[in-house]
């Protein structure tokens, strides 16, 4: 199963959680180049090409973005809304990852645009899994315009 070319974007302030990313991902075998940016405003900033991002050769538009709803600066949920209000970003593969289970962060979040809402699991053997099969129905199965 190959994957799709293209950068991920992990929105994650927790240093922690962002180690374990990279290592689920690298155990999944997800080759895609990962950048991570660690607040909101961070996160619309790159994705947008602004201010330090705006190269795009060395931070390219990602192809999947998994995107924390508690952070520093600008919520997920309030950067979900402001790059669904973008023509080139409604399109966007945006995954939201967080700890909420809470029925009003998910319907909040999936009104706004999310293509799917994960909640982080506690092991890491399931963040594992997740990954893995985020690889194939994301990275392989999906078809990006």
């Amino acid at each position: 199963m190959s994957n799709k070319s293209g950068t991920i974007l992990l929105v994650e302030d927790n240093d922690n959680d962002v180690v374990f990313m990279r290592r689920a991902l690298a155990i999944a075998e997800v080759l895609n180049p990962l950048q991570v940016v660690t607040d909101g405003e961070q996160a619309l900033d790159y994705l947008t090409g602004a201010g330090k991002f705006s190269d795009r050769i060395k931070f390219p538009l990602p192809i999947l973005t998994f995107l924390d709803l508690k952070l520093p600066t600008k919520s997920g949920l309030e950067v979900l809304g402001s790059l669904r209000q973008i023509e080139e970003l409604k399109t966007l593969v945006v995954l939201v990852l967080t700890t909420s289970n809470e029925p009003k962060d998910i319907q909040h979040a999936l009104k706004l645009g999310a293509n799917a809402y994960l909640v982080k699991p506690s092991m890491f053997s399931e963040l594992t899994d997740m990954m893995k099969a985020t690889k194939a129905f994301w990275l392989h199965y999906n078809q990006f315009s």
